[in-house]
């Protein structure tokens, strides 16, 4: 199967955050990695800029016209957009939206440039977040929503650690590259 991501970026903005996007580009071949560990299945990995143009205010950009776009790119292929815009609507605390083969974060645009410990704990949480409840949902894990949704309140009310990783992909105690949702509270065998 293959996972999508698509970093939607405002034309205006687009040099001004290059580095965001090559960080996206690492953290999709770490997700890749992260999904064989943890559920054993080998999905194939694809990054892309989505631009948007100043839109008027009946044609504001939202979930319902990226779900457009995702069906319109083809429903077989998983498509994880990462936005510049906080969806009207969210089912989910982390500022996200997931469907079948479709999911959305918020993406946070860090004060430095090159903040990756800003870009690790404000956005590949997030992308973990949505990330899950789709590969649960997938696995036939029933009640994957609230699964999701009691570790995600662990993480935040009860000091629970997310999991860290390095560059190389694998687990630190150092400053970590990338942060997921702590996948042992979920009984993956991860």
């Amino acid at each position: 199967m293959l996972l999508h991501f698509i970093f939607v970026i405002k034309d205006e903005d687009r040099q001004k955050r290059q580095s965001e996007f090559e960080y996206v580009k690492k953290m999709a071949q770490f997700y890749k990695h992260w999904i064989k560990e943890k559920f054993g299945r080998d999905f194939e990995i694809q990054c892309d800029e989505l631009v948007t143009e100043p839109r008027g205010i009946l044609q504001r950009l939202d979930t319902h016209i990226l779900v457009r776009d995702h069906e319109q790119r083809g429903k077989d292929v998983y498509h994880f957009y990462l936005t510049h815009f906080k969806p009207s609507w969210t089912d989910c605390t982390c500022e996200g939206y997931h469907a079948e083969n479709f999911g959305m974060v918020f993406w946070q645009r860090p004060k430095k440039t090159d903040d990756t410990l800003f870009l690790a704990e404000k956005n590949c949480t997030a992308v973990s977040h949505e990330l899950l409840h789709e590969l649960l949902r997938t696995s036939g894990r029933k009640r994957h929503v609230q699964e999701v949704h009691d570790v995600w309140t662990k993480h935040f009310y009860e000091q629970l650690e997310f999991e860290q990783y390095g560059e190389d992909f694998k687990i630190t105690d150092g400053e970590p590259m990338f942060l997921t949702m702590n996948t042992l509270q979920m009984n993956l065998g991860g």
